[in-house]
C-alpha cells in the first residue's frame, strides 16, 4: 500500500511542473485525494459493502469536485490534473499511466446495460472538457483533444479531436481528411431548421384550409 501511495505521488511530480514538494502534493492536490479515496471505496465495493463505498465516494466528491464511482477499475500511475468536474462511471476500466484533465466525463449514453462506460487502455491522455461516452475502447497511447465528444472506438496511437470525435493522427501520420471546423454538427441550428420546416408545413396546411373554407362559402352563396 505504501509503495502504491509513493508511486501516486511520484507521478504527480512527473506530470505537473508546478509541484514543488511532497508536503504540498499530499496536502493540496485534489486529484490525488480523489484517487486515494477511490482506492478505499473500490475495496469496499468489491466486498459488496456498497453503502460504505458510495458514502466514501460522495464525501470525496464533496471535497474534491471529482466524482469516481466506486465500481470503476483504475490502474497504476493514474493522474488527474486539476480535476474539478471530472466524472468517471461505474463500469469504466482505466489502464496504467493514464492522464485526464478537468471537466472530463467518462460516462454512458443511457442506452446500454451491463458494461456501459468506456475502457481506456495504457498511456491514454484525455484533455480538458472531453466526453468519452458509451461502452467503447480507447486504444493504447491515444490522445483525446480538449472539448471532443467520442462515441466510437479509438485505435491505438491515435489523436482524436472534434464533435463528434474523429481521428486526425494515426501512428504519427496525419490523416488526409482534415477536420473542417466549419462543417462540425450544430445541434441548435439543426433544431431551428427542423422547427422552421414544421412552421412552413403548418402555414401551407392553414392556407389550404382557408381556401377550402372560402370555396365552401362561395358554394352556399350560389
Amino acid at each position: 500500500m505504501f509503495k502504491r501511495i509513493k508511486e501516486d505521488i511520484e507521478v504527480v511530480f512527473e506530470q505537473d511542473p508546478a509541484a514543488r514538494s511532497y508536503i504540498e502534493v499530499v496536502l493540496t492536490y485534489s486529484g490525488l485525494h480523489a484517487i486515494w479515496a477511490h482506492r478505499m471505496a473500490h475495496w469496499f465495493f468489491k466486498k459488496k459493502l456498497y453503502f460504505i463505498a458510495r458514502a466514501i465516494s460522495q464525501i470525496s466528491r464533496f471535497f474534491t469536485g471529482i466524482e469516481i464511482h466506486p465500481g470503476a477499475t483504475i490502474g497504476r500511475r493514474f493522474f488527474i490534473d486539476h480535476g474539478m468536474g471530472v466524472v468517471i462511471g461505474e463500469t469504466c476500466e482505466i489502464g496504467n499511466n493514464v492522464t485526464i484533465f478537468q471537466g472530463v466525463t467518462l460516462g454512458g449514453t443511457g442506452k446500454e446495460k451491463g458494461k456501459r462506460h468506456p475502457t481506456l487502455k495504457d498511456n491514454v491522455l484525455v484533455a480538458t472538457g472531453a466526453k468519452v461516452l458509451g461502452s467503447i475502447t480507447i486504444g493504447e497511447n491515444s490522445k483525446i483533444g480538449a472539448g471532443s465528444v467520442v462515441l466510437k472506438d479509438v485505435p491505438a496511437n491515435a489523436t482524436v479531436v472534434g464533435i463528434p470525435g474523429r481521428v486526425v493522427v494515426q501512428d504519427g501520420i496525419r490523416v488526409k481528411k482534415d477536420l473542417n471546423h466549419r462543417d462540425l454538427p450544430d445541434p441548435i441550428a439543426d433544431i431551428c431548421i427542423s422547427m422552421q420546416k414544421q412552421i412552413d408545413e403548418l402555414k401551407t396546411e392553414v392556407e389550404l384550409l382557408r381556401q377550402e373554407r372560402s370555396k365552401g362559402h362561395d358554394n352556399k352563396n350560389l
